[in-house]
């Protein structure tokens, strides 16, 4: 398998003098594990994992504008509250921007709006995906190829999900993150992403793994339908299911509403939960079936896997 800086990142950009005044908007989208197999544990007690990552046109968004210093992190939107508790110096956003300005010897000073539309702690690389975004911005703004191996090193450092959320297209995860390699190619297929309004940590979903280890479970081979990608899927599975349920048992109530949609192809946790999705061959059965899955409480949207 091929590491982080093997993965090829999107294509340089040309770049042109940015005036003062310029903002830069990124989009952070939804992480998927449409497969998550546990390997094994290393002796410093990271696990081994081997999953196919890929994306939804659905997620956060991240703007950076020039300021006197910084970097200042403003936070709006529907998520906003639990990150607006905290302190943003903490925040993966404003980590990276610091990380990025120190590696080219600038003064971090940036202003980063994040509209966060995704809930927290929830399995579908928020935070990961926020940070890849502000690096991909970063880039643009301070002049950076958006291939530049500084990124994908800053970005491993942050967080096991940074790369992939940086190289923003699927790919095999390998390793603790550490090593991507390109996906076949994912055929149109459509989803509905379900999370139950309670956050899962993901070190309390480890803590509770029990069991043996899995085997890595690739495929070379491009499904040609969404049927054809959930049958390939359905003989592959998501180890963190069983210890996410005894975290947050409502889990299993979301899949049990999403397999019991029409039209859905496979019901399935996204990483260490407790957002779930399902597949779905055509955008009107999505639709239908987010329709129906709305409750009090429960964030529940209709959205498309990304090529």
């Amino acid at each position: 398998m091929g590491a982080v800086g093997d993965f090829p990142l999107p294509s340089a950009r040309p770049f042109r003098y940015l005036s003062p005044m310029t903002a830069i908007t990124e989009a952070a989208p939804a992480k998927l594990n449409l497969y998550l197999h546990v390997l094994g544990r290393r002796a410093d007690g990271y696990h081994e994992l081997d999953s196919l990552v890929a994306f939804a046109d659905v997620g956060d968004r991240l703007t950076v504008s020039p300021a006197h210093d910084g970097p200042h992190l403003a936070i709006a939107g529907p998520f906003a509250a639990p990150l607006l508790a905290e302190d943003p110096a903490g925040n993966l956003v404003t980590r990276a921007a610091a990380a990025l300005a120190e590696r080219l010897g600038r003064a971090p000073a940036v202003r980063i709006d994040l509209e966060k539309n995704l809930p927290v702690a929830s399995g579908i690389g928020g935070g990961s995906a926020d940070a890849a975004a502000c690096l991909r911005a970063l880039a643009r703004l301070w002049g950076v190829p958006a291939d530049a191996p500084e990124l994908s090193e800053i970005g491993g450092r942050l967080g096991a999900d940074v790369p992939v959320c940086l190289a923003g297209r699927p790919a095999y995860f390998g390793g603790i993150g550490d090593r991507l390699d390109p996906a076949p190619a994912l055929p149109e297929t459509h989803i509905v992403l379900v999370n139950p309004g309670v956050p899962v940590p993901t070190p309390a979903v480890f803590k509770a793994r029990q069991g043996g280890f899995s085997a890595p479970a690739r495929f070379a081979e491009s499904p040609a339908t969404a049927a054809e990608l959930a049958a390939r899927l359905a003989g592959r599975r998501n180890d963190l299911t069983a210890p996410a349920l005894t975290v947050a048992p409502v889990v299993a109530t979301v899949l049990e509403a999403l397999a019991a949609t029409p039209g859905c192809l496979l019901p399935r946790l996204s990483g260490s939960g407790a957002t779930c999705f399902a597949l779905y061959a055509t955008a009107a059965e999505a639709q239908t079936a987010a329709e129906r899955l709305m409750r009090p409480g429960w964030w529940v949207t209709a959205a498309r896997l990304t090529a």
